[in-house]
């Protein structure tokens, strides 16, 4: 569509947790995130939804979790986003956090090169396929601003969303949709671990925070999904203007989508693309600050306006989860 502009990288990537507690303790107290909103899913409020992200929350480093306390076991497979990855400052974090991997017991393995950059795969308790990236010599989308109350000095700290990994059964298909419909450019490949050919796509200025890794891999099975795998991700626009300018492209294209969603926090639109994973648009505002003050972002459970009437029932209907410590 005319006068459409890029979309500017990532956004946030929502996966499935189990156990909320747990989930806090993970990505606030070893991974050294923020949590900067404890509120619940829009769609269905008799659950949580967690952000942990940098200090306040910025576009593009933002892990948010759904609890879902019956979720079984996550069977991996295609069709998945199937790696978020997290930014770190160079090469020398890694080191400190293989270190701070084993004081915690976190499962992890040796760091790689396979896509260029030295990367730190490991997993959360539940299995949550994640991996560290290093910005050392990463130009493109600019990093976020770790907190500097977070367990992890800020000189190790996550940055924010790296590279997101997409595995898929036809991957002519998503590609397309990503060049075609999404406005990526192909910017080259890599042979992975595991010996296949993956494809990286890259959006506005670029770099880590603004890449997707694409593979096909025809020899697994669909991915069935539960507590640790990925839900959606989400790619930045710039603001609400822009974001109807994309409803009204998918709607020219034909492609089903959500149409606008008002998040309160940021609007969005979901669509899915052709293997079925979940996209979504989201806008780079409002921000987490409209409802609480920077200081005390994440201690209490915050309600969009919307959903305020309801809170003796929406707060009677989950288990209270400590966030203040």
């Amino acid at each position: 569509m005319e006068g459409l502009k890029p979309l500017k990288g990532q956004h946030h990537v929502s996966a499935i947790t189990a156990n909320a507690s747990q989930n806090y303790h993970f990505y606030t107290k070893i991974l050294g995130l923020r949590l900067v909103k404890k509120t619940v899913n829009q769609d269905d409020t008799s659950m949580y939804h967690l952000f942990y992200a940098d200090e306040r929350g910025n576009p593009g480093t933002d892990l948010t979790f759904f609890e879902i306390p019956r979720a079984g076991h996550t069977y991996y497979g295609t069709n998945s986003i199937s790696t978020t990855s997290l930014r770190v400052p160079n090469d020398a974090a890694l080191d400190y956090w293989k270190s701070r991997f084993e004081e915690f017991g976190v499962e992890y393995e040796e760091v790689s090169r396979a896509t260029g950059r030295a990367t730190l795969a490991f997993k959360d308790f539940e299995g949550q396929r994640l991996e560290l990236v290093s910005d050392e010599h990463n130009q493109g989308v600019e990093g976020g601003k770790p907190w500097d109350k977070s367990p992890v000095p800020v000189e190790h700290a996550i940055l924010g969303l790296g590279p997101v990994y997409l595995t898929v059964e036809e991957i002519e298909k998503t590609a397309k949709v990503l060049t075609d419909v999404l406005g990526y450019r192909k910017k080259g490949t890599y042979t992975s671990e595991e010996r296949f050919e993956v494809s990286i796509f890259e959006t506005a200025e670029g770099g880590t925070g603004a890449e997707i890794h694409l593979v096909e891999r025809a020899d697994l099975p669909k991915e069935k999904p539960g507590r640790g795998s990925v839900h959606h991700v989400a790619f930045r626009v710039e603001n609400q203007e822009e974001l109807m300018k994309w409803v009204q492209l998918l709607k020219q294209l034909r492609i089903p989508s959500s149409g606008f969603v008002e998040r309160y926090y940021f609007k969005s639109l979901y669509f899915r693309e052709p293997n079925g994973i979940l996209f979504e648009l989201a806008t780079d505002g409002p921000g987490f600050e409209g409802d609480e003050p920077f200081e005390s972002l994440g201690e209490k459970l915050a309600l969009p306006p919307y959903f305020e009437d309801r809170r003796a029932e929406i707060e009677a209907r989950i288990k209270p989860l400590d966030t203040k410590e």
